[in-house]
């Protein structure tokens, strides 16, 4: 049985919560929320903590999960790793390249797991989405947005993760990480551009970013993020992969509005296009939020028991991480980044 702490309980550290109640293998020793509440029924039963360390310290947990604000995800998870616990740690994995290679090195140097929460790579439409693009052959025009018409509860949400994190580094992690797992080329350069469309947030930050990343066999990405009330509604959701060979294309992901959290993973269909005809795979079952926390914790338990090798899916973390910080230094800077020379 694994002994789980889970730091945070917003909208992901709640449902991985839930996943690791609902888990035969695992036993929750402690939550971190900083209220020192938790509303979830099911939840009622377990300690809560308002402070990492002391509920590290004193619950001595086989696996930490971080699902706090960005800026505490490299510290805590390092503390949890140093304490002996393997981790889990929600997207994106640091705030800076240089924190979240700390991370990594630290989960080599201690022999500790670490999954970082590329939700994505547990969908079975996106794993096919993936799997039908590398057999077009590349290189390939990246295209992929998702932009949220947030209001209310999500709003404030978003304005709280604003304090560190702009959209297209939160978000965009995702989908740079799907252009990654495609073309497999070293990204070269990365240009980016960005407006504060709230004064709501603050001055320094933008609820509203697009960039361009070039890779080294040609590829070429590009990604689009914004938050807010203002946020147009028309097409929210672009998910297209065009290659010499084809494209291959989401047709029915924007099921209800952009605030549908589960409609920002659902597939509904992939259309392959070729010279030769289309060919429309229909994606029947799809998981919904919950199915897909409760699949990615399953993998975590599953790394620890079976010992599965994560160099690739840390080094993949760190480079998706990469080219979103670097889209967002460009967009500060106005100047492109080259990322040959970082």
């Amino acid at each position: 049985m694994i002994r789980v702490l889970i730091a945070g309980l917003g909208n992901m550290g709640l449902s991985h919560a839930l996943a690791h109640h609902h888990h035969a293998d695992a036993i929750i020793v402690g939550l971190v929320n900083r209220s020192g509440t938790v509303d979830h029924a099911d939840l009622q039963s377990y300690p809560v903590y308002t402070d990492f360390h002391t509920a590290l310290a004193e619950t001595k947990p086989d696996l930490a999960v971080i699902a706090t604000y960005s800026d505490s995800h490299a510290d805590f998870a390092c503390a949890a790793m140093e304490a002996g616990a393997h981790v889990f740690v929600e997207k994106p994995l640091a705030t800076t390249v240089e924190d979240a290679r700390r991370v990594v090195d630290k989960a080599v140097e201690t022999n500790r797991k670490l999954v970082i929460g590329y939700i994505l790579r547990h969908h079975p439409s996106w794993m096919r989405l993936i799997s039908e693009a590398r057999d077009l052959g590349g290189p390939y025009v990246f295209r992929l947005n998702l932009n949220q018409q947030s209001t209310g509860p999500t709003w404030e949400t978003h304005k709280a993760l604003m304090q560190t994190t702009s959209p297209i580094v939160d978000c965009g992690v995702h989908y740079v990480d799907v252009m990654c797992q495609i073309t497999d080329a070293m990204p070269v350069r990365v240009n980016g551009m960005g407006l504060r469309l709230s004064d709501e947030i603050a001055p320094d930050m933008y609820n509203y970013g697009q960039f361009q990343v070039v890779f080294e066999d040609g590829s070429v990405g590009w990604y689009e993020a914004g938050w807010g009330p203002m946020m147009s509604e028309t097409a929210f959701f672009v998910k297209d992969i065009v290659s010499p060979n084809g494209a291959v294309s989401i047709t029915e992901g924007n099921k209800g509005d952009s605030d549908d959290v589960d409609g920002h993973t659902k597939v509904g269909g992939i259309l392959v296009h070729k010279p030769g005809g289309d060919t429309l795979i229909e994606m029947e079952g799809e998981p919904g939020h919950q199915e897909l926390c409760d699949a990615e914790q399953a993998y975590m338990l599953k790394a620890i028991a079976d010992d599965i090798d994560l160099t690739r899916h840390m080094s993949d973390a760190v480079q998706s991480l990469r080219i979103c910080l670097a889209a967002d230094q460009s967009i500060r800077t106005g100047q492109p980044v080259d990322l040959k020379e970082t």
